[in-house]
């Protein structure tokens, strides 16, 4: 076992709820009104109570970094630019990115209700955490929820190319079930989100090979050296285009940054980075018997489970299973932070002479 796991296991867990606490902390001490940073702090600690542990707090001094620099609008004023009466286009006025999202799914919602089904784009927005989160607030709505987006670096050339123009944009799905929990997948369009590569170099591990390659198009394993390389597609071209179309869908026609025009939030945190996003909310009563549908996918679910496995496969696992395994078993017993990143926010925290984890 590496020193880093040894350390890892040896510290304490935190409870979610002192993790949302100190998020909402740092975040009104740089100007966020309280009820918006307790919305931002919860989102963010839902993402490590997930198992998304480089979306949730580990994020949180670089969208400090942000407010403090000018990039995200600690106070904004996130408008709907148009409007019909299944769609809508949410500018988000430089706003954390958990805030428009959480008004672009509402809005959704709600559209899907008279609709059946409802489409919402952001503009002027910025990260916003893991994408999971938004189409679970559709499914805890009896309905279906998909997201997509375009992620805030680009980190992906086109395939073939050497020119970094794509970026990791992940898609989430999900759908509720009955008994079970709901089935949601979250991917990026690439082997891994870069989120994980800056984790693996904050806690001095390597990566597996498949995440990047180098410039030569050698595996990269040094996740301290990712700047030299760049991630891998799913499927080779084919995630090369999956990202590319939702880069389309979420970024250009949303008048939202996408290509050359992407920036970069992790080396400018001047810059306002134009994030664009798209919810989708598919109301299940405009299709079927609501208690029904639920049921079927149960039934689904028990389907795949108890599929016969391969030797040395333990079971089969459907999308979103360990994410709620992990959510049950971490707002029972807390989140593991390793001794890095409690160096960095108990840094934070002195900075802003808040009070720290404990």
């Amino acid at each position: 076992m590496s020193e880093v796991a040894k350390t890892v296991q040896a510290l304490p867990n935190i409870p979610v709820t002192e993790i949302a606490a100190l998020i909402k902390r740092a975040l009104v001490v740089v100007g966020v009104p309280a009820d918006d940073a307790g919305q931002v702090a919860a989102l963010m600690a839902e993402s490590d109570a997930r198992g998304a542990d480089a979306h949730g707090v580990f994020r949180l001094p670089q969208y400090v970094k942000q407010i403090q620099d000018g990039a995200v609008n600690p106070r904004p004023s996130i408008q709907i630019v148009h409007e019909k009466p299944g769609t809508a286009l949410v500018d988000g006025d430089n706003a954390l990115g958990h805030l428009v999202m959480k008004r672009a799914t509402e809005l959704a919602v709600e559209k899907a209700r008279k609709c059946g089904i409802a489409w919402v784009g952001t503009r002027r927005s910025n990260h916003a955490g893991p994408a999971q989160l938004y189409p679970r607030m559709a499914a805890e709505q009896d309905m279906i929820g998909i997201y997509f987006c375009v992620g805030n670096a680009n980190l992906v050339p086109p395939w073939g190319g050497t020119e970094v123009l794509l970026s990791t944009n992940p898609i989430s799905i999900a759908v509720p079930a009955l008994e079970h929990p709901s089935i949601v997948l979250d991917m990026a369009t690439t082997n891994t989100a870069f989120g994980k590569v800056r984790l693996k170099a904050q806690r001095n591990e390597p990566m597996p090979e498949g995440w990047m390659i180098d410039r030569q198009g050698q595996p990269l394993t040094d996740a301290k050296r990712a700047s030299e390389g760049f991630l891998l597609p799913i499927g080779g071209p084919k995630g090369y285009g999956l990202a590319l179309m939702f880069g389309l869908l979420a970024g250009t026609l949303n008048g939202a940054a996408f290509g050359r025009d992407v920036i970069d939030y992790i080396v400018d945190s001047k810059t306002a980075s134009n994030t664009g996003q798209a919810i989708m909310a598919v109301d299940i009563a405009a299709f079927a018997d609501v208690q029904e549908f639920k049921q079927n996918v149960d039934q689904v679910w028990n389907t795949m489970k108890s599929s016969p496995t391969l030797p040395g496969v333990d079971e089969v696992r459907l999308p979103g299973e360990r994410s709620e395994n992990l959510y049950r078993e971490r707002m029972a017993k807390g989140v593991p932070l390793g001794a890095p990143l409690r160096k960095v926010l108990d840094e934070l925290a002195d900075r802003l002479g808040i009070q720290k984890l404990q």
